[in-house]
C-alpha cells in the first residue's frame, strides 16, 4: 500500500469554513481538524518502466440492474482512465450486453439475474470467487435493492479482505439495515449525497460538518465521502473539505464516475484516506475542466471521464 507524506496541508478554520462552504452550524463537543484540499496534497508516484497490467492492481465493481445500465459502465470506464491495471465489472445478465458495449476495456462478467432484472442470490458464490483475487472492490451504481443484491452486499461485506466502497443502492440497503454496516472488517468508504445521509441516520440539517462528523465518531474506522458544495471527506477527529467542482456536475451518473476513480486509486494500493480525498478533488477538478468546454448546461457525466487526465496532469509527482 502506498504511503504518502503530505507537507501542504492547508488549515482552514471553522469561521472560514462557514462563511465559504454555507455551513454555519459547527461542531461545538466533537474535537476535530479541518482542512481544504489542493493539489499539491496528491502527489502520485511515477509508474516503473518495468510494470504491468498486474502491478497497478484489479479493482471490481458490483452494479446494474435492469433499466440502469449506464451507471455500471460509467463506473468502469472511470476506474479504468483512473489507472487500475485491470477493471472487472459484474453485472446482472439482464443487461449485460448493454453494460459490455458501453465499457471501453473492462472484463464484464454476467451474473444471475433476478426475474425483476437485479443480481440473483445465487449470484453470491461466483462473486466471492472473484472477490479473493481483486485488491479493491466497490459496490452499489444501479444496483437495486431487491434480495439477490441484499445477499451479495452482506456477504461482500463479511468476506472482503480488501477496501470496500459503498455507494448508492448498497447505501439504501444499509439505510434499511444499519447493522449490515458492522459487518465488515476490511476498510470501508461511504459515498452519500445528502439524501442517501439522511436515510443512512445523518442529520444534515445540523449542519453538514456538524453531522458528517458525527456520523464517523458513531461508525467506528468508516470513512464518510458526504458529497455536495464543498464535498466533504471525513474520518473520526478529521475532516477534509474540497473545493473543485460546481453545479455543472449536478447530473444523475457523476456520482458512478467518483464511485470509479476512487476505486481504481485503492486497487492500485493508495491508502484509503488519501484515496478518498484524492478522488474527490480529481473528480472535481474533471468537472470544473469539462465545465469550460460544455458550459454549466451541457455537461455529461462522461465529460468528467473524458477530462480526467487534465485533471491528473495537475497533481504533483
Amino acid at each position: 500500500m502506498h504511503t504518502i507524506t503530505e507537507n501542504n496541508r492547508k488549515e482552514l478554520s471553522p469561521a472560514d469554513y462557514a462563511e465559504r462552504y454555507c455551513d454555519a452550524a459547527m461542531p461545538s463537543d466533537i474535537g476535530f481538524h479541518l482542512r481544504e484540499s489542493s493539489a499539491a496534497d496528491f502527489p502520485l508516484p511515477r509508474r516503473k518502466a518495468q510494470s504491468h497490467k498486474y502491478s497497478y492492481g484489479r479493482a471490481l465493481l458490483i452494479a446494474g440492474s435492469a433499466g440502469y445500465a449506464g451507471a455500471p459502465a460509467l463506473a468502469a470506464n472511470a476506474c479504468e482512465r483512473s489507472g487500475a491495471g485491470l477493471t472487472h465489472l459484474m453485472v446482472p445478465e439482464s443487461i449485460y450486453s448493454i453494460a459490455a458495449s458501453r465499457c471501453d476495456g473492462a472484463v464484464v462478467t454476467p451474473l444471475c439475474a433476478a426475474p425483476e432484472g437485479g443480481i440473483a442470490e445465487n449470484a453470491v458464490s461466483q462473486i466471492l470467487r472473484t472477490l479473493k483475487n481483486v485488491q479493491a472492490c466497490a459496490v452499489g451504481p444501479g444496483l437495486g435493492t431487491g434480495t439477490g443484491a441484499r445477499a451479495v452486499l452482506e456477504a461482500v461485506l463479511r468476506e472482503s479482505a480488501c477496501p470496500l466502497v459503498l455507494d448508492a443502492d448498497a447505501l439504501n440497503l444499509c439505510a434499511r439495515e444499519p447493522e449490515l454496516l458492522s459487518l465488515c472488517r476490511a476498510p470501508l468508504i461511504l459515498t452519500p449525497h445528502e439524501g442517501e445521509f439522511r436515510r443512512l441516520g445523518g442529520r444534515p440539517e445540523e449542519g453538514r460538518l456538524n453531522a458528517a462528523l458525527r456520523f464517523v465518531r458513531e461508525h467506528g474506522g468508516a470513512i464518510l465521502i458526504l458529497k455536495g458544495h464543498g464535498t466533504l471527506i471525513c474520518r473520526e477527529g478529521e475532516a477534509c473539505v474540497n473545493p473543485t467542482g460546481g453545479p455543472a456536475m449536478a447530473k444523475g451518473g457523476s456520482g458512478d464516475v467518483l464511485c470509479g476513480i476512487l476505486c481504481a486509486l485503492l486497487a492500485q494500493g493508495f491508502e484509503p484516506w488519501f484515496a478518498a480525498r484524492c478522488a474527490v478533488w480529481l473528480h472535481g477538478r474533471a468537472g470544473d475542466l469539462a465545465a469550460e468546454e460544455t458550459g454549466e448546461y451541457c455537461l455529461a457525466p462522461s465529460d468528467l471521464i473524458r477530462c480526467l487526465p487534465g485533471a491528473f496532469r495537475e497533481l504533483p509527482g
